[in-house]
């Protein structure tokens, strides 16, 4: 690379645009979606879909709401002529669906198309020639008429052979392909050219599509280049003008969003951004960031796990763990900051109960559920992990509500799990370390069986308690105004109740006559450290007797030179 004045670029020249509109305007509907997974994302394959790969993506596409698929390049193989004549035969065309077919501006490819469309209902020819001065002076040493012929020649042997498909509604769309770096005056006047010759009304309007084949500029460049050119077309209610952005400075999305603003009615990208170089526009990403803004995106991506498994499988490409919406990582929140304040959104949210209330979760764009995403993969539990994201693992996955004081040291013992081996910990994982260390412990006090009696004229309990302490068996008695009271003296009258009891707190776990019950105490030993411990039995009186003895053994495994025994 070089260094200090750099030599080897240049800037972008700037379109002179000083009265631009588009950064006041704001998106309100869902632009025309065009896929082209078909063919811009098969063709940028290391191993293309074969037919069969070609009808299930087709198919996904279906269901996913596009209208306007680009389903190939007919003229350039038999895979792509025969996957079409099989989407015909097989009468897989909705009749809501236009297919759109791709061909340059030479004759003999233009004839082998038509012959791929027949029996199609509904088709888009999209006819492409490249424009820019680079290409005009290094591919193709042509001048600027020479170019424009090209185009018009096309779009005439087009025209002429509408009538040879006398049951298809056929529509035209012209690119002139690197319109990205093609003088914005002369992309005007090739464009109108072409309309000259295929002559679009209000009725049956021509799709000028605008490609930023090669992303050259910052987002607001590519916006001002299309508000230039939506001014400046006349009989702009006869065109439909589209974007084809590509990816190769990573704004592709931020180019697109801001095409919109200037003008633009029409969107070609794939799923996931697949494509030449750094890849198309991504439509998942754009369709859902509308979403997020309280647009109908008109695209279905409710189930976006089976859409990129799909997408996946067929074209061996892999979605990045950091994507957009759909990579694993990006409903995961590994920060303990985050996940705290996750998990008070999510609490909230659920206690207000309201449906098709706001969205107002912290940290979280957009709701998972919405795209079928489960709320159990929003926190993952690693060393750097915080006391509320395995608090709230604890309870959305296992309906254990930890009182708030006892998050800090229960956050730190996973945590020091994880950083001991190492490791992200799963849901399962944080739980069975939970009752390791905080459930019905036994060891070195058991309780085995309780005799209870009520004294009803002072409201007290004493209780008979048969108890295994360190191998010895043993009945120990105590009173007191219930029975973890009562439990509690009768610890203080073998002389082993080094603690004082702090609190208490106990809830079902989950909902029904058949459900557990879960019981937290918070006691604090004599020499001023805290301990805790928890209980879980279908008794809600055994449950809090456990929790002490679990708070208890605790205290001792952290004290044992304390006289418990």
């Amino acid at each position: 690379m070089q260094k200090g004045t750099i030599t080897k670029y240049r800037p972008f020249q700037q379109i002179n645009l000083p009265d631009r509109t588009w950064p006041d305007k704001t998106i309100t509907t869902a632009p025309i979606w065009a896929s082209v997974d078909l063919r811009d994302g098969n063709q940028a394959l290391a191993i293309p879909m074969n037919v069969d790969e070609k009808v299930e993506f087709f198919e996904l596409l279906v269901a996913t709401g596009f209208k306007e698929i680009e389903v190939g390049f007919p003229s350039a193989s038999d895979t792509e002529f025969n996957f079409i004549r099989r989407l015909v035969k097989e009468d897989r065309i909705p009749a809501d669906v236009t297919l759109q077919v791709l061909v340059q501006a030479r004759e003999h490819l233009i004839r082998r198309t038509f012959e791929s469309l027949e029996g199609v209902p509904k088709a888009i020819v999209h006819l492409y020639n490249s424009t820019s001065p680079l290409q005009r002076r290094v591919t193709f040493n042509m001048s600027k008429e020479e170019i424009k012929q090209i185009a018009t020649e096309g779009a005439q042997l087009i025209k002429s052979l509408v009538s040879t498909l006398p049951g298809t509604k056929v529509r035209l769309e012209y690119s002139p392909e690197s319109f990205s770096d093609t003088e914005v005056d002369y992309a005007l006047e090739i464009c109108e050219a072409v309309i000259d010759v295929w002559q679009p009304t209000t009725a049956n309007k021509i799709i000028l599509n605008l490609p930023a084949t090669v992303e050259m500029a910052t987002p607001n460049v590519h916006a001002d280049q299309i508000e230039w050119f939506c001014r400046n077309l006349r009989a702009r209610n006869t065109a439909i003008i589209s974007l084809h952005t590509h990816n190769d400075r990573g704004t592709g999305v931020a180019a697109t969003e801001l095409g919109l603003m200037a003008g633009a009615d029409r969107v070609e990208g794939t799923l996931f951004g697949n494509g030449e170089r750094t890849g198309n526009l991504d439509i998942v990403t754009v369709a859902l960031n509308l979403y997020t803004q309280g647009i109908d995106p008109q695209l279905d991506f409710s189930n976006l796990e089976h859409t990129r498994a799909t997408y996946e499988r067929v074209t061996r490409m892999h979605v990045p763990d950091r994507h957009p919406y759909a990579g694993d990582l990006v409903f995961t929140a590994f920060s303990g900051s985050h996940q705290d304040a996750i998990k008070k959104g999510m609490d909230l949210r659920q206690k207000d109960g309201e449906p098709g209330a706001h969205w107002q979760v912290p940290y979280l764009l957009i709701d998972p559920a919405d795209l079928g995403r489960d709320y159990e993969a929003i926190i993952r539990i690693n060393s750097q992990s915080g006391k509320g994201g395995v608090a709230y693992i604890l309870s959305r996955e296992f309906g254990l509500d930890l009182p708030k004081v006892m998050h800090p040291e229960v956050g730190l013992v996973i945590n020091d799990a994880a950083d001991q081996d190492n490791c992200e910990l799963k849901s399962a994982e944080v739980h069975e370390i939970f009752q390791r260390e905080y459930v019905n412990l036994s060891s070195p006090l058991e309780l085995l069986s309780i005799q209870r009696k009520d004294f009803f004229e002072t409201g007290e309990v004493s209780i008979d308690a048969q108890i295994n302490f360190n191998g010895e068996l043993l009945t120990i008695s105590g009173r007191g105004n219930g029975p973890i009271s009562a439990f509690a003296k009768a610890l203080d009258s073998q002389g082993w109740k080094h603690f004082t009891l702090l609190d208490y707190r106990q809830h079902s776990i989950g909902s029904g006559s058949a459900t557990d019950a879960a019981a937290y105490i918070q006691i604090q030993h004599e020499s001023g450290s805290i301990c805790y411990g928890c209980g879980i039995n279908a008794n809600i009186e055994l449950a809090g007797l456990h929790a002490l003895v679990s708070a208890f053994n605790r205290a001792h495994a952290a004290h044992p030179e304390s006289h418990l025994g």
